[in-house]
């Protein structure tokens, strides 16, 4: 499955019933240098749009929410110790975290990459 995007300015990349999360290249572009990055807990299940987390650059803080539903089973150790990678790589070893999907038909509302393109330069 293609990656996916929110208004919120998360991706979500799903495979096997798992999906990856992490904040896209405007965002962290938006954001400036990411110095801090608050990550949920594993176990914890959270529904669609709440708040799961927060990154904090030099310019601001931002949260950072669920784009479904379901509960986290992973978070990426490596962006916490080094938050920078969600300057550097975004979309690859920048992700934030992983949820197993309560509700697969969530997924249908969110943005595929031409549509999340439209909406970020609109909003620019």
């Amino acid at each position: 499955m293609p990656i996916q995007y929110t208004e919120d300015h998360e991706w979500i990349n799903v495979e096997g019933g798992i999906a990856t999360v992490g904040i896209t290249h405007h965002a962290q572009d938006a954001l400036g240098d990411v110095v801090f990055v608050d990550l949920p807990e594993v176990g914890a299940t959270l529904d669609q749009k709440a708040v799961a987390g927060v990154v904090e650059s030099v310019k601001a803080a931002a949260d950072v929410y669920m784009p479904v539903s379901g509960e986290i089973t992973e978070v990426n150790e490596a962006l916490r110790a080094d938050p920078a990678l969600a300057n550097s790589d975004p979309l690859g070893a920048g992700w934030f975290f992983k949820v197993k999907l309560s509700d697969a038909s969530q997924l249908d509302a969110l943005l595929d990459e031409t549509a999340y393109a439209k909406f970020a330069e609109a909003a620019e």
